[in-house]
């Protein structure tokens, strides 16, 4: 296997990472993180203080050349979570940058400060096993404490690989983005991706337009972003003014600009590409099973598709009762739960034989819990999660995110969240949660009614309306329904 940390053919030189005025070239951060990765050669696993600092970088890349799994921390995850976390991974060693204030629960723990500039590197160690462990990423935890699922050497390399062939990822692309780094897509697909390719990362620190404007303008290729993101982008995009215009033509300069982590609502997508003439594609994975699917460069940008599968992705859809929809099973109405197979899979979830198990069919496929629809030509159309947004109501399933994006559409609505709640004739009831664009005058139920059944079908429409201010989403920009009912 290709080692993941890649040293471009021109020379050492090439900046691998710039976080605002703080840039790294491909030889430094070798250095720092060979240097690291002496430190920490045969600690069991490593947790890193994943903030979005080149010492998150580093701390990763160390803890790759050592062999040495790492656990990400999110840094805003709160005391009870955080504590459950560090006693099911059992870190032996806590990587950090030098002012960073750590809470209580990790003083236990060796710290090491990260040195981003050491004067002498380490030496060159072998690369391990690609069934080893490289990564131990927590879900999120909606339906109990979080699991630690176990990524692969194998399973990073098979994702970023297949996202070369699909994007034509090369090392001359610039990739601007500012993603979380204790997750699957700012850490993996943002800093490792580019570092697999030979490419560069810039991260913005914190997302701002004007940031995306200027790096996008100053040689930036690719965006990757959350739908919280593209929609801020929307809505500067609809300004006036030079920081409009500026932005639109950088946007529009991109050589992709891709969304994930949820559904970006095909309002956005319109906006988007009406001011400057560049589509959003999409793509799809899960902690588990990083990349599924993904929009190609060379595809038709699909607006409220995450494109086909990647390559070495097998992916089949199954209804409830375990059949296998037929790949000729097309439609609104052929829903079923996504199931993938493939090399990238992780390995099983840390301590939890039983989710793992659980997690699997008998012949090796991985249950997402994801439920989607497919277009003729393989396109996959995530309508939810069968959990919380496949709605059962008058013997009809209904996927929550085509009448989600019903709802965007209408000129009154800011966001929109659908659910189903128990109804004693219909069995579920379509509830929608509208954030109103103006709060003063907001669309009334039975306009947002008649509005979904004109664009979809009357069974389709909310029987249900409750108004917010806002709707609450997790760091990623996915809104959280079960909060919502709460």
């Amino acid at each position: 296997m290709t080692p993941l940390l890649f040293v471009p053919d021109d020379g050492p030189t090439r900046e691998a990472t710039r976080f605002g005025e703080h840039t790294m070239t491909y030889e430094r951060l070798a250095t720092a993180a060979t240097a690291l990765a002496a430190r920490i050669a045969g600690a069991g696993r490593v947790a890193v203080w994943a903030t979005p600092t080149p010492e998150t970088v580093v701390a990763v890349v160390a803890a790759l050349h050592a062999g040495v799994p790492a656990v990400p921390l999110n840094p805003k995850t709160g005391t009870r979570e955080l504590a459950h976390i560090v006693s099911d991974s059992e870190p032996t060693v806590v990587l950090a940058g030098a002012g960073d204030p750590l809470p209580p629960v990790l003083e236990a723990l060796d710290r090491i400060d990260v040195d981003t500039d050491p004067r002498d590197s380490g030496a060159a160690l072998p690369e391990p096993s690609p069934e080893s462990p490289a990564l131990i990423v927590y879900t999120s935890g909606t339906t109990g404490p979080p699991k630690g699922a176990i990524l692969p050497r194998r399973a990073i390399a098979a994702s970023l690989d297949a996202l070369e062939d699909a994007w034509q990822w090369t090392g001359d692309d610039v990739l601007v983005h500012a993603l979380p780094l204790f997750h699957v897509h700012g850490l993996i697909l943002g800093v490792l991706g580019p570092l697999r390719r030979g490419g560069s990362v810039r991260h913005l620190g914190r997302f701002s337009t004007e940031g995306v404007a200027r790096e996008l303008s100053s040689g930036g290729t690719m965006l990757f972003g959350v739908p919280t993101m593209y929609h801020r982008l929307a809505e500067a995009l609809d300004g006036s003014g030079p920081g409009a215009a500026g932005l639109a033509k950088a946007l529009a300069g991109a050589r992709l600009l891709v969304s994930g982590s949820a559904a970006l609502p095909v309002h956005d997508h319109e906006r988007i590409a009406a001011a400057t003439g560049r589509r959003v594609i999409e793509r799809y994975g899960m902690t588990e099973t990083l990349m599924n699917t993904g929009v190609r460069a060379d595809g038709e940008p699909r607006p409220g598709t995450v494109g086909a599968p990647l390559r070495g992705v097998e992916l089949r859809l199954v209804e409830e009762d375990g059949t296998v929809l037929p790949a000729d099973a097309t439609g609104p109405d052929a829903i079923g739960e996504i199931q993938v197979r493939g090399p990238n899979l992780f390995t099983g979830y840390l301590n939890r034989a039983d989710a793992t198990a659980a997690a699997f069919t008998e012949d090796g496929w991985f249950r997402t819990g994801d439920m989607a629809t497919r277009d003729a030509d393989g396109y996959v159309r995530i309508v939810g999660r069968k959990a919380t947004d496949l709605i059962k109501s008058g013997g009809y399933r209904i996927g929550a995110g085509e009448i989600e994006n019903a709802l965007l559409d209408h000129p009154g609505v800011r966001e929109a969240a659908v659910t189903g709640e128990p109804d004693p004739d219909l069995g579920e009831r379509i509830v929608a949660w509208v954030v109103p664009a103006d709060p003063a005058s907001p669309p009334s139920a039975e306009e947002l009614a008649g509005h979904v059944a004109a664009q979809l079908s009357p069974h389709k429409r909310p029987r249900t309306v409750r108004y917010l201010d806002a709707l609450p989403r997790n760091d990623l920009g996915k809104i959280m329904k079960r909060s919502l009912h709460a």
